[in-house]
């Protein structure tokens, strides 16, 4: 993308990001051109099985929405927008989830409209996307999610209704994430997921915790 193009979408972005009478974007001329731009690469994503490589065709395509989002985000102004929400969720596939919670702090701010297609809450989508691919990547012992970015997530959907299943899972994410940095806290975030989800498959992880905490020697 040039720079020239780059400029105007995310002036056109800040211009057009309010809401009109009907809670839809005002003047949205750039905005219906983001949004027919994402029903082409959506045809393209729904042509391909893999879900390696659709992370890989976003991750390819996210730059060309990144000056559009830019111009959202400046103008904090709260309008419906298919394509921010869309792109926070295409984030998180593609592993830009410093990037997605960018968007998903905004998108909680304003309680900004879902589209249908999602079938669930804006609560529920941050915390269950997060959630799981931060087991994804525990379950290919790969570097995990990042502390922070979960804390993060938590903070943000802490008072959003959603299936008590899905807080169970951020809970464990981040039990598990604080694992070695803070086996206090991670056994309290592991033990308020099992009151959540009898389920969720922590008992084992907290007894082991329980075990390795009784026998430290207290500090001093």
């Amino acid at each position: 993308m040039n720079l020239f193009r780059e400029h105007f979408q995310r002036e056109a972005a800040r211009r057009e990001s309010g809401e009109d009478d009907f809670g839809g974007m005002a003047n949205a001329s750039g905005y219906q051109l983001m949004l027919a731009k994402l029903a082409d690469d959506r045809r393209r994503l729904k042509q391909i099985q893999s879900i390696e490589r659709k992370g890989e065709v976003k991750r390819e395509l996210l730059p060309d929405y990144a000056p559009w989002v830019d111009g959202v985000l400046q103008a904090d102004a709260g309008g419906r927008d298919d394509v921010v929400v869309t792109v926070m969720i295409w984030r998180i596939d593609a592993g830009d989830y410093p990037g997605a919670l960018d968007i998903a702090e905004y998108a909680m701010r304003h309680d900004l409209y879902v589209p249908d297609r999602f079938e669930r809450t804006l609560g529920t989508i941050i915390a269950e996307e997060l959630s799981d691919a931060a087991k994804r990547l525990r379950d290919a012992k790969a570097a995990g999610l990042d502390v922070g970015l979960l804390a993060r997530a938590m903070a943000m959907t802490a008072h959003a209704d959603m299936p008590d299943q899905v807080r169970a899972k951020l809970h464990c994410e981040l039990g598990f994430a604080l694992l070695d940095s803070n086996p206090e806290q991670a056994l309290e975030q592991l033990r308020r997921a099992l009151q959540l989800h009898n389920g969720i498959g922590v008992k084992k992880a907290i007894e082991g915790l329980e075990r390795k905490l009784k026998n430290t020697p207290p500090p001093g």
